[in-house]
């Protein structure tokens, strides 16, 4: 029997990755490239570049150190002979990798000619275009070019092996670009969420059950994106390697964009960011803690002690996508659950339309002697900043509906901090991750979430969470199991579908129940399989896939160009 030829896998020498979120923090994306960014530049150095939107001009961007020396002979030339200007640095993440910023605004004055050229190449339709179309795909056209002009420039061929990948809808135009005007580029296109499938979700319609009898093009007419959607579907059916980033969402993709991901790129993440060793860990853990409880007692006029159960919710304010409406509703079954011991006290870290700090809560927090004020003395004791709607507020409205108002006598006690925890907020001072580390347990009952950062951060932390199989991360976390798993694991995972709120709800508060009633040994145990999961989900395991997708993306290139 002759013996079966091994495939050679193809990699990349060049690596050229956009995305509305390089060297800007917005969302999870941000965390995707950034954190993956050691691992790539590790192994191709200084040949990987990450191209972001520059809108900093006269403001400082702390995530970007611009280096004028460095590409400098391409960087002018691109601005005189190729009409596209960009500043060249460091993004200031791990590794360093380099970063290009580009100025897309002079391309607005050519927005119709582009529009007409993405329809008339790739019919994708920009007529019902509207909101933040227009800047990123002006965005997208410039790091399409970006990209033809380093390869023109520096002279490469087919035989070096480049790479473009696109993240989200906002960058699918500059994979198309790339396609037409440098073929000898492979190009990716990676949906972290269907522009659909998140409509659908966030305008209280059931996409799950109803999945496979959704047409993604008509759904785009009825909820108002048939631009985003054109583009993102044009862009998946025609670069050299499709990707998202879980099976659940890949689902979507084959329902709803009419095309099978060709490769799951599941998120990873690197733990730089926690502290170390144990002993700095624990430090910092038992500061969070303090610090949290202060503010919570000198908001609500309470004295809640170390023991209390700390949890907390976090991420995008998408009410009922990230589940912050189940985690209200859990809390307050608990709250009326006569089985519970402990207090609870949980927060909502969700930045809303959000005016100014609480001058009151700032002036009894500058209080040195800590002395206790009377509940209600400071105003509302359920939120630590001024919003600018709060009567429209859906947190409050729902805190309202339910007549949670953090009394001395309730058990469960929430509280909505509803601001970007980056060190400067006025009340806290501190960053998300500074506080996170404080936490018991952490709850994300996400009904529409592609991946989901927020549980591997909290595990990352040692932190056990409570999420959902709607999440990709949750599913992920079963598949460690076998089987569903539990609280004791590290990761609880909920099983959410399109009509089981009340059951969600339920199993939520029985869980944090459950752990209220769990001995020292017994949360130890889960802490530490909590740390256990976060080790799995590093880029080191995770960083296999994206070399499955580049080898697919150069052998379709290849395929692609031997039939010219």
């Amino acid at each position: 029997m002759a013996k079966k030829t091994l495939k050679k896998t193809q990699e990349p020498q060049y690596i050229f990755e956009s995305s509305w979120e390089v060297c800007n923090k917005v969302g999870g994306i941000y965390t995707v490239l950034s954190t993956r960014a050691k691992t790539l530049q590790e192994k191709f150095t200084d040949k990987v570049f990450f191209i972001g939107p520059d809108f900093w001009e006269g403001k400082k961007n702390p995530l970007f150190k611009e280096n004028k020396t460095l590409l400098a002979s391409w960087r002018k030339n691109a601005q005189r002979n190729d009409g596209v200007t960009f500043r060249v640095g460091r993004w200031q993440v791990p590794g360093e990798p380099i970063a290009i910023l580009v100025d897309f605004k002079p391309f607005f004055e050519q927005r119709n000619e582009i529009f007409g050229w993405a329809w008339e190449n790739f019919q994708v339709n920009s007529l019902n275009a509207y909101g933040d179309y227009d800047e990123s795909l002006m965005f997208s056209w410039a790091a399409g070019k970006v990209v033809e002009s380093y390869y023109k420039f520096f002279g490469l061929k087919k035989e070096d092996n480049v790479v473009f990948q696109a993240h989200e809808w906002q960058t699918c135009l500059a994979a198309l670009y790339v396609k037409k005007f440098v073929p000898e580029v492979a190009t990716i296109f990676t949906t972290h969420a269907t522009t659909i499938g998140r409509s659908i979700a966030g305008n209280n319609k059931p996409l799950y059950d109803y999945l496979y009898a959704y047409n993604g093009d008509q759904m785009a007419s009825e909820l108002n994106v048939e631009a985003k959607h054109s583009v993102e579907k044009q862009a998946a059916w025609n670069v050299d390697c499709f990707t998202t980033v879980s099976e659940i969402t890949g689902k979507e993709c084959a329902e709803l964009l009419d095309k099978p991901a060709d490769v799951i790129l599941m998120n990873g993440f690197e733990n730089d960011f926690v502290p170390s060793p144990a002993a700095k860990f624990d430090e910092k853990r038992k500061e969070a803690r303090k610090f949290l409880l202060r503010v919570a007692n000198t908001l609500m006029g309470t004295d809640l002690d170390d023991e209390t159960i700390i949890v907390t919710t976090g991420g995008r304010y998408e009410y009922q996508n990230k589940g912050i409406n189940v985690f209200i509703d859990s809390l307050n079954r608990l709250r009326w659950d006569d089985r519970l011991q402990k207090n609870v006290l949980a927060f909502v870290m969700v930045p809303a339309w959000m005016r100014e700090p609480r001058m009151d809560l700032q002036v009894a927090l500058s209080n040195k002697k800590h002395n206790p004020v009377m509940y209600g003395a400071i105003g509302d004791p359920r939120i630590t900043h001024v919003l600018y709607e709060p009567e429209s507020d859906k947190v409050l409205g729902q805190l309202n509906w339910l007549d949670i108002h953090n009394r001395p006598e309730d058990k469960v006690k929430i509280i909505f901090i509803p601001c970007y925890l980056d060190g400067n907020d006025g009340i806290f001072n501190k960053h998300y991750y500074d506080l996170l580390i404080g936490n018991d347990l952490t709850i994300f009952p996400s009904y529409y979430e592609p991946w989901g950062y927020t549980p591997t951060e909290s595990v990352a932390f040692h932190v056990p969470c409570i999420t959902t199989d709607l999440a990709g991360f949750g599913l992920w976390a079963n598949s460690l199991k076998g089987g569903e798993s539990e609280i004791e694991d590290g990761v609880k995972t909920v099983h959410r579908s399109d009509y089981n709120f009340d059951e969600v709800s339920n199993v939520i508060r029985d869980t944090v129940l459950k752990f209220s009633e769990m001995n020292k040994k017994q949360v130890n145990a889960a802490r530490k399989n909590a740390e256990k999961v976060a080790e799995k989900a590093l880029w080191k395991h995770f960083i296999q896939y994206y070399y499955e997708a580049y080898d697919k993306a150069l052998t379709k290139r290849d395929a692609r160009l031997s039939k010219k």
